[in-house]
């Protein structure tokens, strides 16, 4: 515990019921807070979201369930499991690739049987499909398949990926970072010439140090998109996600990610949290000390004279505006802002009291953004797995064009999920429940996605050039003929939809700057009683983040300090 004051039990308002909303609200409504959470959407969930229609249920957002123990944990946090609120299917293979490779490019004579290469036309390339199974050993052997000695190369990559992940957990992630005496720790200091390298390099020349196979390397740096940004940009410290994916297993709830929303929410409102939807918070009203007083505090509502020892303007409500458009103010003396960073900072507080000026936020990475496309199909994709990614030959350019906010090329890396693999609930009996994730650049300019074609040309445009790089690489010529329900999305609707800055899909990318402790922190220290949580704050982008950002911001109003994760509920 620090020296900080903490919180006793009192009113406490989260704006957005995301997943970091959610989580956040639950775990002070637990800890004995009275919290509303205020969401503009009529759903919940966030960037977490979904759509329905003519018997398909699509995710449009998170669709890979990494890092499970720590989902679980925030629910033994709840006194409950994921066990308990969710049913979990192990998902085998794990994923599929699909590279777009030289046609001279051919697995090595000795690949095991489960490596199935099929070879379709697309853009004059051969198309090769690899399946991607959970295990040391497996993946060692898919390695070695590809190249001789690469299986050993992979063995050592695993080892240090698993090292990274454990330190990142118990020293780094569930940190408040309000000293960085957790820094300092005999586990860490033993490691840190090591970390210091991962922190250096790039993911991208961490991974071809060791490996030269083109695939290899693909496999290895893709998950840089899914903290933001591009392998040649993500420190290599984050080579800890390949541990996650190729070690840990891949799991997939069923009813999808709205399934775990839906969770979360009936967790919420079982710990007393009341949710109101449709509600836009507009202003974050502080009550300042009057000058030359600091123990008194003006309030700016009812300026009434609040005889506190303050030494800083705290929080003491939140003005917001319901779907009929009326003006409302609820008091709160904690206030957790759980949508974007930029927004509300700039949005609901005055300039004085946002922790980051206009000048750093012009020099912050928003991160990528990303076309989605929701499609029902009418019959079956045999050949596509629950998890797909498809590969283009030139990498470089490909990243540069999404980092450097260019156009797409027409056949570009994209991520495919058939949830319909792995849960009938999705689609009608005979059909498939395809969702597409294009990597493209933050450009709200780009426009919104639309049903049925309709969205702006440049998302459409995209979307159909995706449709047909699927339909030849996984040789399904008739795949547009067969499409019954087409919905897209595009950076325009990150931006109106969840306030996200520069349109971002994900959060700010996890560049070295904006990396651990140099990532936006969890509290305004400019205003007591304001927190942060959610993907553009510590610890940083996804489901199982954001979760952890909500523990951070608990031990904040807790004034603990430590740096590991907290005792939970329920024995594990």
């Amino acid at each position: 515990m620090s020296g900080k004051r903490s919180f006793a039990a009192q009113k406490a308002v989260v704006i957005g019921g995301g997943i970091s909303g959610l989580a956040t609200a639950a775990l002070l409504a637990k800890d004995g807070h009275s919290v509303t959470i205020l969401e503009k959407e009529a759903q919940l969930g966030g960037r977490a979201g979904r759509f329905e229609r003519d018997g398909f249920s699509f995710d449009t957002g998170p669709s890979w369930y990494l890092m499970p123990e720590v989902i679980d944990h925030w629910f033994k946090l709840m006194g409950t499991s994921a066990a308990a609120e969710l049913e979990l299917t192990h998902l085998d293979p794990a994923y599929k690739l699909w590279n777009s490779a030289p046609a001279t490019y051919a697995p090595a004579a000795s690949a095991p049987s489960k490596i199935t290469p099929s070879s379709v036309a697309a853009q004059n390339t051969a198309a090769t499909s690899v399946e991607v199974r959970t295990g040391r050993t497996q993946t060692q052997a898919l390695f070695e398949s590809q190249q001789a000695g690469s299986g050993e190369a992979l063995g050592q990559y695993l080892d240090s990926a698993e090292l990274a992940y454990n330190l990142a957990k118990k020293h780094f992630l569930y940190d408040p970072f309000g000293t960085l005496r957790g820094l300092l720790s005999r586990a860490v200091l033993r490691h840190a010439p090591r970390l210091v390298k991962l922190l250096t390099q790039n993911l991208n020349s961490f991974v071809a140090s060791s490996f030269t196979h083109p695939l290899q390397q693909k496999i290895l740096g893709y998950p840089a998109v899914f903290l933001g940004t591009s392998p040649y940009k993500a420190p290599s410290i984050y080579h800890l996600m390949s541990h996650l994916d190729l070690e840990d297993g891949v799991l997939y709830p069923q009813g999808g990610f709205a399934a775990l929303v839906d969770a979360m929410e009936r967790v919420a409102r079982g710990a007393g949290v009341e949710i109101i939807t449709g509600a836009t918070a507009t202003k974050i009203h502080v009550a300042e000390p009057e000058p030359g007083n600091p123990g008194l505090a003006t309030s700016r509502i009812s300026e009434l004279k609040l005889n506190k020892p303050k030494r800083s303007p705290r929080c003491e409500a939140v003005a917001w505006r319901d779907s009929d458009g009326k003006d409302r103010i609820i008091e709160a003396a904690l206030v957790v802002g759980a949508a974007d960073l930029h927004h509300v900072e700039t949005a609901l507080l005055p300039e004085a009291l946002q922790m980051r000026s206009a000048k750093k936020w012009k020099k912050a990475d928003p991160g990528i953004s990303a076309v989605l496309l929701c499609l029902g199909i009418r019959g079956t994709l045999p050949d596509l797995a629950h998890h797909n990614l498809l590969f283009t030959e030139d990498w470089a350019d490909n990243f540069a064009r999404i980092t450097d906010g260019h156009a797409l090329a027409d056949t570009t890396s994209l991520y495919v999920c058939k949830p319909s693999a792995s849960d009938s609930s999705v689609a009608p009996e005979g059909s498939e429940n395809l969702f597409l994730l294009i990597p493209s650049p933050a450009l709200p300019q780009w426009g919104k996605g639309g049903y049925d074609g309709g969205g702006s040309a440049q998302i459409e445009k995209v979307a159909d050039a995706a449709i047909a790089q699927v339909a030849a690489w996984t040789n399904t010529p008739d795949l547009a003929d067969r499409i019954v329900v087409r919905r897209s999305y595009g950076p325009a609707d990150f931006q109106d939809n969840f306030n996200a800055w520069q349109g971002s899909a994900l959060g700010l990318a996890h560049t070295l700057p904006q990396s651990a402790f140099l990532r936006p922190g969890n509290a305004n220290s400019k205003v007591e009683g304001l927190f942060y949580a959610g993907s553009s704050v510590r610890p940083g982008i996804g489901v199982p983040m954001c979760m952890i950002s909500a523990e951070i911001v608990l031990k904040l109003v807790r004034g603990d300090s430590s740096a590991g994760p907290l005792t939970e509920l329920v024995a594990s």
